[in-house]
């Protein structure tokens, strides 16, 4: 569908008028209300200075006035800058100062208000309950309906989408109306297969690129009702599917396992589930596995960044997966592996060679907003994205994630690849969770180091799992006599949880740190 974004809102208005488009709790907005309030949005937008270009900082969880403004900065001309509602001052100053907003819209923040008038930078405050106390104000305010959108093309910038954070400072990835347009188009037709009949589970937040496209732009684009889940709760999900007969649902591992534990021995809460995808991180072969089994409904891994808007690879539904593959690319994104040694890996080889991922599409970003020297370093004079991620091949044409290029634990001249260890974690009844990574060693440069939460009845410290020893030596025992030596990890440390981004993605970095500080760095 080749509209901007506003557009699609607008042609799905006038088709599915009275269809839920927006569920929260017991509050449902049809898409003819949708739209009604979007356009009353911006016009007071306009009315507030909010020219074609300009960038609008959102910092809202998932409640009703996210999707709305969205929408709204968009039909006005603008360009959208989603931010963690979660962000400390010193975070939304960064965010604000780089991108040059001119207006934020938030929650009740002291942050955010100490942030905005450090960058002189209009905030707007929005309530924290239901649909009327998010907008009614601001309708209020409002001059009327903004006769049409703003004038923008497919290659205007439509988000400026900043990266978690989890390799450094965060920059601004430039996602344009074709980027995530194209991408939002691929995913519900060849991944979803969603039409105006789905109801889908919008548990990932939507200031995230992967609820941004893959939940809430194919549920506009089709007519699709979405599901407003602000905190995800495993409990509080189950019942939600439940109650709403929600038919998609999209997560990362992290909640898959929540879920697992949660409602394992309730599988008709999920009765009504056709389709799940995870992303965001690696899924672990053991929860794929025991969430189909212990459910009854498919889920297909897939891959991809914020820099691609963020879809690039997935398994196809109905098809015969892989165990921890990542499928092939989505239509419209060509990929390939490059070695070390700067050679194109030809497709066919199946050797298993690794190689770093690079990506080619209409999916892939504009650039990184003021920095032509790091954009410059990511994407080549062809147009690949090089991900900084590890991958294989098979001889099908299925990619597999090894690890990130930066995660590759060097112990004593040999690669460690953490995804490897972690997955015979995962692998003992104990583990909910895992995680590793290196750390430095006098000797060996660096050494594996594993951090695990333990699954219901498990216990640390004390006693294992068959009543001799500590659970942490049990783990590494289990892991050695599975791995070559030089893998296995020296150290376990059981925590009651592991530090990740809203997304889900684990925060490895901070994990390494605490690792290096020794006994009591955290």
């Amino acid at each position: 569908m080749t509209l901007t974004l506003p557009a699609r809102l607008a042609h799905t208005a006038a088709a599915y008028p009275g269809t839920p488009a927006l569920i929260l709790g017991e509050e449902e907005t049809t898409y003819a209300e949708f739209h009604r309030q979007v356009r009353h949005l911006a016009g007071l937008l306009r009315a507030e200075g909010v020219s074609p270009g300009d960038r609008v900082a959102l910092m809202l969880p998932n409640i009703p006035a996210f999707p709305m403004l969205l929408f709204a900065v968009l039909e006005a001309g603008g360009v959208v800058v989603p931010m963690n509602p979660l962000f400390k001052e010193r975070e939304i100053t960064h965010v604000l100062a780089d991108s040059g907003a001119t207006m934020l819209w938030a929650g009740p923040s002291p942050e955010a208000a100490a942030s905005a008038q450090a960058c002189g930078v209009q905030l707007r405050v929005v309530g924290p309950d239901g649909l009327a106390p998010h907008i009614a104000p601001h309708l209020t305010a409002s001059p009327g309906p903004a006769d049409t959108p703003a004038p923008r093309t497919l290659e205007d910038d439509a988000v400026l989408l900043y990266t978690s954070g989890t390799t450094g400072r965060p920059k601004g990835a430039r996602l344009t109306h074709r980027n995530l347009g194209t991408n939002t188009d691929a995913v519900a037709e060849t991944l979803l297969r969603l039409t105006a009949e789905d109801t889908v589970l919008g548990c990932l937040p939507l200031f995230h690129v992967f609820g941004m496209t893959c939940a809430l732009l194919t549920s506009v684009t089709v007519g699709a009702s979405l599901v407003l889940i602000p905190r995800f709760d495993a409990a509080g999900t189950l019942a939600a599917i439940r109650e709403r007969r929600a038919t998609i649902m999209l997560g990362v591992p992290t909640m898959l396992g929540a879920m697992l534990a949660a409602g394992g021995d309730r599988p008709e809460d999920l009765a009504t589930l056709r389709i799940v995808v995870s992303g965001g991180s690696s899924l672990p072969v053991e929860i794929l596995h025991r969430f189909e089994a212990t459910f009854g409904c498919e889920i297909l891994e897939g891959y991809g960044l914020s820099e691609t808007s963020p879809v690039a690879c997935i398994n196809r539904p109905g098809e015969e997966h892989r165990a921890g593959s990542i499928g092939r690319p989505l239509r419209g994104c060509r990929m390939q592996l490059v070695a070390r040694s700067g050679e194109v890996i030809p497709e066919g080889d199946d050797g298993g060679r690794l190689g770093e991922i690079w990506i080619r599409g209409e999916n892939v970003m504009a650039g990184y907003w003021g920095d032509p020297e790091a954009t410059a370093q990511a994407i080549t004079s062809e147009g690949w994205f090089r991900s900084g991620d590890i991958g294989r091949r098979d001889a099908e044409g299925n990619y597999y994630i090894v690890d990130r290029l930066k995660d590759v634990i060097l112990r004593g001249g040999m690669n460690v690849y953490p995804r490897e260890v972690e997955e015979v974690l995962y692998e003992h009844p104990a583990v909910a969770e895992a995680a590793v990574v290196g750390v430095p060693h006098p000797l060996l440069g660096q050494e594996v180091a594993a951090f695990v939460v333990l699954a219901p009845g498990a216990r640390s410290g004390g006693e294992t799992t068959r009543g001799q020893g500590t659970i942490e030596q049990e783990l590494i025992a289990f892991v050695r006599d599975r791995v070559a030596p030089y893998k296995y990890p020296r150290t376990v440390t059981v925590r009651d949880g592991l530090p990740k981004v809203a997304a889900g993605k684990i925060l490895k970095r901070e994990l390494a740190a605490e690792a290096a500080a020794g006994p009591g760095g955290h």
